[in-house]
């Protein structure tokens, strides 16, 4: 059975649809006045300039025309089934703007071919007739032909229109320098050659570059085409390779065939260079404009009438009032009659100038716009992204960055503007579409290739690690998620701005079906709770059939950061001895990692900042010591505490008072002990005083309280420095695997 074809339309259209608008307006009116105003090397910059953000979108399109099935409303169909409704229908908004003012553009450069009747009615009569006279009534006829004709009838001038031009190319090719210049073209080259007039680049350019956005013209024909994932690729690249190899060659015979008072002074200038150019140019210039006017009032309501097909616009009356079509071909006559609308606007100012660097801004933005949204799904890598035609990624971010950079340079006030409606227009649509894929799909894909390839550098980097600067990477597990949030508010604290947090939460029992349920219930319930608060802990459950278990098989698990954990953190309320107990009995299974170990005790009260982190300090040695520091100032790093300071504590005997502060002098200049006198408190002790009340003295009420404990404190009687301290607040207790050093 034979497969039914929707037309027979191939890549020639396409092509000769490219081809007819890159070689319209602005190569008949304003590259001559360009030549002569930047000189030979301003314009090929112009030209190069152009089509390095042209060409990445070029690629992208033929691209993304190559990974789905293409239907109607040519680049806005590939975009949005490519990226997703939401950003499609953005940037799909901005190009049918592009496009409907393109109709516009192309309609006013179609009546500057009748310049020679302009001339002679102000010659003959003494008044100069306004341009609207020829270009209103045309796009009234155009709109006219295509409401009542479809779009069938646009696509048979293509190939009468491109033999026009043709013919009107050779004729200037033919032609020979002005005699008015009295100079030999390789001296004229030499006068045309100099960068000059550097601060008019960006103006002309933003009036030229409307030439070079004709590349895509022809995918707006993807509706009518057979086989559109070979037509729109071969088509769009062929004629932007056409287009500008032939704007080099017209610029070189422009240079050396007149001076640039002749190419600013007559913005007909090819006409008076070609062999029979009065006659033959305007026809080019009329021929080519009408042409590229059509397809563009072709292209426009065909994209607006796709993006409310979408259900795009948030008033349901508007999108199916806009996605009207008549005729089996659902010729798009709402769509239509908004465009001419537009257009009519456009028009109305009457000059090309003004209209051109209108219609580049929004090219720029669009094609900046579709560079960025490319280079992120070309970066994501999402399995559904599978091209038979393949561009780089690099393309597409450096197409990105060219269009803003451009923009800025043209008006950095616009370009804030654009951007910031094109945003407003993402979040009006996000918000009538949620159903539908937006950035943060893309987004997502992005930032999954990021991390990936991170955690990949960070493993390969891990060996040299050790000599860098210490940054918590926390591992806390806990049974207690829901009766103890002092152990998240811990985590976070810590994790807030220095390092990263993973909190896993224990379930002792036997891996299975209803094990598993419950610790996807209890994963959501802890990660919409963090949600809430603002947290960037990484939340996880773990099933193991004993706590010991359980803690082996954390420590072993690579960290979601890229890091290896560092820190190992329990958690024990004062009031239940028995977990303190098993706690000590798992200490030195962590210490068999090398890992840092933290062990929150919990009171009945309540956490407050402003009454200060203590540290105590039993003697000097730098294991615990710059740790417990370093944790005192990355836990104030957090918000909560913000009003608070670090006091820190040293115990020392009566008679060795002197020699200790001179060791704490010595150590802080030497920039081995993190804090300054005024931080510490030495704290005298006689042979009577207890250990706890010299610390109850103290810090009774402190907001958290940091001490450190030796290897062998699990091994010896832990009631003297675990249990002593319950009558003070919240207490962290820490021990280093090794000495930090603090830079």
């Amino acid at each position: 059975m034979k497969r039914e074809k929707k037309s027979g339309l191939g890549a020639l259209p396409v092509y000769f649809t490219s081809i007819s608008s890159i070689l319209g307006a602005i190569l008949f009116l304003r590259l001559g006045v360009t030549t002569g105003t930047l000189g030979l090397f301003g314009v090929l910059a112009i030209i190069v300039m152009g089509h390095l953000i042209t060409i990445p979108t070029a690629l992208a399109i033929s691209e993304l025309a190559t990974n789905t099935r293409v239907e109607g409303g040519g680049e806005y169909f590939i975009i949005s089934r490519s990226f997703g409704l939401n950003i499609g229908s953005t940037i799909g908004i901005t190009l049918f703007l592009s496009q409907a003012i393109s109709i516009a553009f192309y309609t006013i450069a179609f009546a500057e071919a009748f310049y020679p009747f302009f001339n002679w009615f102000a010659g003959t009569f003494g008044f100069v007739l306004p341009r609207q006279v020829v270009s209103v009534p045309t796009l009234l006829i155009i709109g006219f032909v295509i409401l009542r004709r479809g779009t069938g009838s646009g696509v048979m001038l293509l190939y009468i229109v491109n033999a026009v031009l043709l013919l009107s190319l050779a004729l200037f090719f033919a032609g020979s320098a002005l005699p008015s210049s009295g100079v030999e073209p390789m001296q004229m080259v030499g006068n045309n050659f100099r960068f000059v007039n550097g601060d008019q680049f960006f103006i002309l350019f933003a009036i030229c570059f409307p030439a070079f956005t004709g590349m895509t013209a022809g995918v707006g024909l993807s509706g009518d085409l057979r086989n559109p994932g070979r037509a729109i690729p071969l088509g769009t690249m062929l004629g932007t390779a056409t287009g500008l190899i032939v704007y080099v060659l017209v610029v070189w015979k422009l240079a050396v065939s007149a001076s640039p008072e002749d190419l600013v002074g007559d913005q007909f200038i090819m006409s008076r260079i070609a062999l029979f150019g009065s006659v033959m140019i305007p026809i080019g210039l009329a021929a080519s404009t009408s042409s590229s006017a059509i397809g563009a009032m072709m292209v426009a309501p065909r994209t607006l009438q796709a993006i409310a097909m979408d259900g795009t616009f948030p008033f349901k009356r508007l999108n199916h009032f806009l996605s009207k079509g008549k005729g089996a071909n659902r010729e798009p006559q709402s769509a239509t009659v908004i465009s001419l609308i537009i257009s009519l606007i456009f028009v109305s100012l009457g000059d090309v100038n003004s209209v051109a660097g209108v219609i580049s801004m929004f090219f720029l933005i669009t094609y900046g716009s579709l560079c960025l949204i490319s280079f992120l799904n070309h970066f994501g890598s999402p399995p559904s992204y599978r091209p038979r035609f393949r561009s780089r990624w690099s393309f597409s971010l450096a197409g990105f960055l060219l269009s803003v950079w451009v923009m800025f340079m043209i008006n950095p006030l616009y370009t804030v503007v654009s951007y910031l409606v094109i945003m407003l227009i993402y979040i009006i649509i996000e918000r009538s579409n949620k159903d539908k894929k937006g950035l943060v799909n893309i987004f997502k894909g992005a930032l999954f290739q990021l991390n990936r390839k991170l955690q990949v550098y960070m493993q390969k980097q891990r060996l040299g690690m050790h000599k860098e600067e210490w940054r918590p990477a926390v591992l806390c597990l806990s049974q207690h998620s829901f009766e103890r949030e002092k152990v998240l508010e811990l985590m976070r604290w810590i994790s807030h701005r220095h390092g990263f947090g993973t909190y896993i939460h224990i379930i002792e029992d036997y891996f299975g079906k209803q094990t598993y349920t419950t610790a996807q219930e209890i994963l959501s319930r802890l990660v919409e709770t963090q949600k809430r608060r603002g947290s960037t802990l990484y939340i996880d459950t773990l099933i193991s059939p004993s706590y010991t278990a359980a803690i082996a098989q954390a420590i072993q698990s690579p960290s979601i950061s890229g890091m290896e954990n560092n820190l190992v953190i329990f958690e024990y309320d004062k009031g239940q001895h028995h977990e303190l107990s098993r706690i000590l009995e798992n200490v030195n299974l962590v210490k068999a990692g090398n890992y840092d170990v933290g062990i929150y005790a919990i009171s009945k009260r309540a956490v407050v900042p402003k009454l200060g982190i203590h540290v105590w300090i039993h003697d000097l040695d730098d294991k615990n010591t710059n740790f417990m520091i370093l944790l005192g100032y990355i836990i104030m790093s957090h918000p909560y505490w913000r009003k608070t300071r670090i006091k820190i504590f040293i115990m020392s005997s009566q008679g060795n008072l002197v020699e200790m502060k001179e060791t704490l002098l010595h150590r802080i200049k030497a920039g081995r002990l993190p804090a300054t006198m005024a931080n510490i408190e030495i704290v005298q002790v006689s042979d009577t005083d207890s250990f706890g009340d010299v610390v109850l003295r103290c810090s009774g009420n402190a907001g958290l309280t940091i001490f450190g404990f030796p290897d062998d404190a699990v091994k010896s009687n832990y009631n003297d420095l675990f249990l002593r301290l319950d009558q003070i607040g919240d207490v962290l207790f820490v021990n280093a695997s090794q000495a930090k050093e603090i830079t």
